[in-house]
């Protein structure tokens, strides 16, 4: 309804902001020895060697976005803006392996879990993970990934050993999609 429609256009006007806003920072340098490069020193752990932008300066742990902010005569964004901003900047790094990651997981989540995996060998595993792995017998890591208690880094762990066994090679080489063995499978499930 209405309010849903008002919500939503507070979100995305928002959002727009953090875009502007962003893109703003990401265009304005800062050269050292200049007034704005000063005024920054003071909160700088050491000053600064070459020209940043202000998103760049915003990535350092001591520095905030108002510190960054207040270095030019621009309004002020609303305190949501400027945090989610922040927490971008701060966090890409962060949030880019995250992503890389779960991106990695997605592609290989149909390779097939040999059934006669000895889960004792992969290195890195919690006796837990272990035991869980081993009770329930997963046939592909995306079926091991939805156990509960069978973490994003268990499943990374799990590739690896595959990787290194040679199995995950073979299973991804059959077609491009799934391997052979699973759509046999799926033969015989339909």
């Amino acid at each position: 309804g209405l309010i849903d429609e008002q919500r939503w256009q507070r979100f995305a006007q928002k959002r727009e902001a953090i875009e502007r806003e962003s893109e703003r920072m990401a265009a304005t340098w800062v050269q050292p020895g200049t007034k704005r490069a000063d005024k920054l020193s003071e909160k700088l752990k050491k000053p600064l060697s070459h020209e940043h932008s202000l998103l760049e300066l915003l990535k350092r742990p001591e520095l905030s976005y108002i510190d960054i902010a207040q270095l030019d005569d621009v309004g002020m964004m609303e305190p949501e803006v400027a945090q989610q901003i922040e927490i971008q900047a701060k966090y890409a790094g962060y949030i880019d392996r995250q992503r890389e990651e779960i991106e990695r997981l997605r592609r290989y989540e149909h390779t097939a879990l040999p059934c006669d995996i000895n889960y004792d060998a992969v290195d890195g595993l919690s006796n837990e993970v272990r035991q869980k792995l081993t009770d329930a017998r997963p046939d592909t890591l995306a079926r091991a990934s939805r156990i509960p208690g069978v973490t994003p880094a268990a499943v990374s762990l799990l590739m690896i050993y595959l990787k290194r066994s040679g199995a995950l090679g073979h299973a991804r080489s059959a077609s491009k999609g799934t391997p052979v063995s699973e759509q046999a499978d799926q033969r015989q499930l339909g």
